[in-house]
């Protein structure tokens, strides 16, 4: 007699989560937030919702490293929860202040360039990460020694400098380093700290050691 397979329970996947994936959700959220947020700065031109914006990359870096802690100390590691991190990471890390730079001002072409170019570059560290990870750890924990690159939460860095010069009123024409006419497009020399950051997570020659 042939048995058919029991029905999905609705919500199963949610039912799957250990609690640091709800972690690695509100990091994800954080994100999300951060770049609603840069849209209604355009939109409303009020301050508070620029800064308001970046403070939530700090607060998603929090959610980032106790999704982290939490998984080790219950030793609950999974392969669904690696790609919850890496997407989260995406948004929080790489989308967000990358959307926080165009609402401060970087609006050129050569800024658009900047900023896809970076926010490429953390795509491919995260990917890159995924598939190494296993051949960076050097024991039975599963625990990476060390990042081939700068890990991507070191976006927050950038956060932090515009939310600085929103804070000093720095913002829009008056954003720091003035613009440059440079053939077909403006550009804006602050976009190259974008650039910087872009291409130290992607080196494999920098090994920054993982505490």
């Amino acid at each position: 007699m042939q048995t058919t397979a029991p029905r999905p329970r609705h919500f199963s996947m949610v039912r799957e989560f250990h609690l640091a994936d709800f972690f690695t959700l509100g990091n994800a959220a954080c994100g999300v937030g951060a770049i609603l947020l840069a849209m209604m700065f355009m939109a409303s031109g009020d301050r508070a919702h620029f800064l308001f914006a970046a403070a939530l990359a700090p607060a998603a870096f929090i959610f980032d490293v106790l999704d982290g802690r939490i998984a080790r100390a219950r030793h609950q590691h999974s392969a669904l929860g690696r790609e919850l991190d890496s997407l989260s990471d995406v948004i929080s890390f790489g989308m967000a202040p990358a959307a926080l730079a165009f609402a401060a001002g970087l609006q050129g072409g050569w800024d658009a360039a900047a900023l896809i170019y970076f926010v490429c570059c953390g795509v491919s560290r995260l990917a890159r990460y995924n598939v190494t990870a296993e051949q960076l750890a050097e024991d039975d924990s599963g625990k990476v020694k060390y990042f081939e690159g700068t890990p991507i939460p070191t976006s927050v860095v950038l956060t932090g400098v515009l939310a600085w010069a929103a804070w000093q009123g720095q913002l829009g024409d008056r954003i720091w380093g003035g613009v440059v006419d440079l053939g077909p497009w403006d550009f804006h020399p602050i976009a190259l700290l974008f650039v910087l950051s872009g291409s130290l997570m992607i080196s494999k020659t920098l090994r920054i050691p993982k505490f």
